[in-house]
């Protein structure tokens, strides 16, 4: 019996039906049944799925008729799975790399339950940030397996079907389908609530859900807005049979009513006679199925349910009508989520500008990194008079140093420094509704010099423009730049091409690494005994890049294999790119998994050599004039999917391999090292080193936070002049 069966209903998707079945196969986690469940036989779903039915023993089709559904599909599903544990996957959407794998670890940690419900992603299809509309429903959780009553919240009706684990026996047990029509999540999430005893949550994202273009079907006009009545009756009437608890009855029913309270609220959903109607029955369910001693929740909300509970649709739809006034006036104030925080960022806004305030971010807030915080540092020793705020997500506020003063992206205080700092350094970007304040100064510290295209040189590479959002919103966000970093006059070019705008350009080379001429020997060795690499050991680092047009992360290499050929000295040190950050877990043997370390430039120091595919932290490397090795297996894929600023192949750093034997030679004959190779190196390091040279944050801290003039910043120190952090080993240096 496979752990996982997975069923993709395919009605109307069959164009990106393949990325759902990719994201499958592609998992770690091999031990699962993947289910298509198309229209019939010949139609090209069926034909796309009967392919990979061929290509792999795992993949079962089946086949629904259009009339049964979206609910007649994944009952077929069911009626065909093995597995123990049930998961749904709209044709249209992704799983997340690695998700079945943290599933699976999840499940053994909390053993059998009947039902774990997780975080997913909403992706919108052009224009805007993705969302995890989950994760604070189920930051309010119990850590381990608990019962419904120990967290009444946590309820199938705000979680869709797709992305939550169900134990199979538990759904055939309880006889529970998905009920026919619409609303269909609806009627299905309420009653695994009602008839669940164990559940247990996972706080990791599992599915990454496609917003239509379309919007969902579910909100255009129509009388099948009736049905959600339908399956509020439905699932209530099976509580009260089952004499749910007031305590577990109350939020269900609160939650069911919510969504019927929209609906009834909505103009565009019904016509002012089936409104009318629709408003009336569910006052009569209300009164039906109102648990004893329910209390309604407060505001405006609690308002519309007492008007509900006593029928008084004329009162409600004035209300209505001034709520939507009350909305429109909300949309002209500032942008953050949330009516309570846009009131609080507005106010914190009339403020005065805080001259002695700073604020950094990096990486959307994934901990103190980069050259943020080598800026950040440096502030502290130059400019002790300025108070500095560090913004990070909440998951990463553990990671924080000692001594850091920082602010929870999201929170109260966050809103109330991005408002009144006069300084913010970030290397992405601030979020969409940040005002850029007059007086105030935003320095982009950028982090990698770009060999792949960037910004709007993006807009012709439809893999990553559609990822990249709206071009506009982007520029948007580039207005409010008043300084921009490079290290190199590549990087000064290729930055005002991707992001034009009237930012000032300083090149200043990038703080983080500063660290690779300011380290010394007993740094070196340090992060080595941190990292574990074996006294006397060759550590070569292992740093691919992001690819757009896969899914997940493979590290392309047999890296097991490549330390056998490579010489018996020969340790990895793996690091995936910051996208796989926490999900990448491959460390066994000789292999150092080091992806979830805060610095790379900490790992960068720890090893002897380094071998990469197209990353910028080429760039990086080569400031240390250690060996690098270009691993290009699949250049013409990657140039063609993402676009690149210039052949690396042409000019690249050291010896380049196409295959893992090549790879593995390099380094067993020693030809990464030699003096071909260090010629090939201090070219590259003159063209893309040239302005890192050790003091880089020490100029910029000079130049915005004391104001100094241009004139007075101390030069960048000749690239001949520089002396690299010392390798732990005795390589060919250039």
């Amino acid at each position: 019996m496979p752990r996982f069966s997975i069923i993709v209903p395919s009605h109307g998707v069959a164009g990106r039906l393949s990325l759902a079945l990719d994201s499958v196969l592609a998992q770690s986690f091999g031990d699962f049944e993947l289910i298509p469940v198309s229209d019939a036989p010949g139609t090209p779903a069926a034909a796309l799925a009967a392919g990979y039915a061929r290509r792999d023993s795992r993949v079962a089709p089946v086949h629904s008729p259009p009339s049964a559904g979206l609910s007649g599909a994944r009952n077929t599903g069911m009626r065909a799975a093995t597995g123990a544990y049930l998961l749904f996957l709209d044709g249209d959407d992704v799983l997340a790399p690695g998700a079945l794998a943290t599933l699976d670890a999840r499940l053994t940690e909390t053993g059998d339950v009947d039902v774990l419900y997780t975080e997913h992603e909403r992706t919108p299809w052009w224009d805007g940030e993705p969302a995890n509309p989950a994760a604070p429903l189920l930051a309010r959780t119990p850590k381990g397996a608990f019962s419904p009553a120990e967290a009444p919240h946590i309820t199938g009706v705000q979680l869709p079907a797709w992305g939550t684990a169900y134990r199979r026996s538990f759904l055939t047990g309880h006889r529970i389908a998905f009920p026919d029509g619409h609303f269909t999540d609806v009627g299905f999430g309420g009653l695994v609530t009602v008839h669940a005893e164990r559940i247990a949550v996972l706080r990791s994202v599992v599915v990454r859900h496609l917003l239509r273009r379309q919007g969902n079907r579910l909100n255009l006009p129509g009388e099948h807005h009736l049905e959600l009545l339908d399956r509020t009756e439905a699932v209530l009437a099976r509580a009260a049979e089952l004499g749910l608890s007031g305590d577990r009855s109350g939020p269900l029913f609160e939650q069911l009513f919510a969504s019927v309270l929209k609906t009834a609220a909505h103009p565009a959903r019904l016509t002012g006679r089936r409104r009318r109607a629709f408003f009336r029955r569910a006052a009569r369910l209300y009164r039906r199925h109102r648990p004893a001693g329910f209390r309604g929740p407060g505001g405006s909300l609690g308002v519309q349910h007492r008007l509900l509970a006593a029928g008084a649709y004329t009162a409600f739809r004035a209300l209505r009508g001034a709520n939507r006034k009350a909305a429109g006036a909300v949309e002209r104030l500032p942008r953050p989520q949330g009516l309570r925080t846009r009131l609080l960022y507005r106010r914190a806004l009339r403020r005065p500008v805080d001259p002695n305030l700073a604020v950094y971010c990096a990486y959307w807030g994934r901990g103190y990194a980069c050259s943020p915080a080598a800026i950040h540092a440096k502030a502290a020793e130059l400019a002790p008079h300025i108070r500095s705020v560090f913004l990070v997500e909440a998951d990463q506020a553990h990671t924080m140093p000692d001594g850091v003063d920082h602010a929870v992206i999201g929170g109260r205080r966050y809103w109330q420094v991005l408002a009144r700092a006069k300084y913010l350094f970030n290397n992405a970007n601030f979020a969409e509704g940040v005002v850029k304040r007059e007086g105030t100064v935003h320095v982009q510290t950028q982090h990698g010099t770009p060999l792949k295209k960037m910004g709007v040189d993006q807009s012709t590479y439809p893999v990553v423009a559609a990822a990249t959002g709206s071009f506009t919103k982007l520029l948007g966000r580039v207005d409010r730049w008043d300084y921009n970093l490079s290290s190199n006059t590549h990087s000064t070019q290729m930055w005002e091409r991707a992001f034009p705008g009237s930012y000032e350009q300083l090149e200043y080379g990038y703080p983080r690494n500063d660290l690779f001429y300011t380290a010394t020997a007993a740094d070196v060795a340090r992060v080595r005994r941190e990292l574990g690499v074996p006294e006397g050991a060759t550590a070569v680092l292992y740093a691919p890049t992001h690819r757009d047009h896969r899914t997940g992360f493979e590290p392309g290499l047999d890296l097991e294999a490549f330390c056998e050929a490579a010489g018996e000295d020969v340790v990895v040190l793996l690091r995936a790119h910051y996208f796989y950050d926490g999900r990448v877990r491959r460390g066994t043997g000789r292999i150092i998994d080091v992806t979830g370390h805060r610095s790379s430039e900490e790992v960068c120091l720890a090893a002897d050599a380094l071998v990469t595919d197209y990353s910028s932290i080429m760039f990086d490397y080569a400031n240390l004039d250690r060996p690098i090795v270009v691993y290009a297996d699949d250049w013409d894929v990657y140039r063609e999917t993402r676009g690149v600023y210039f052949d690396l192949l042409a000019a690249p750093p050291g010896p380049v391999a196409h295959t893992p034997e090549e790879l593995a030679r390099v380094f067993r004959d020693g030809s990464y090292a030699d003096p071909g190779s260090a010629a090939r190196r201090a070219a590259f390091r003159s063209r893309f080193c040239q302005f890192d040279d050790g003091r880089a944050a020490e100029r910029v801290v000079r130049r915005v936070l004391l104001g100094e003039p241009p004139e007075a910043i101390e030069p960048v120190r000749p690239l001949a002049e520089r002396v690299p952090a010392p390798a732990a080993s005795t390589l060919v240096r250039s």
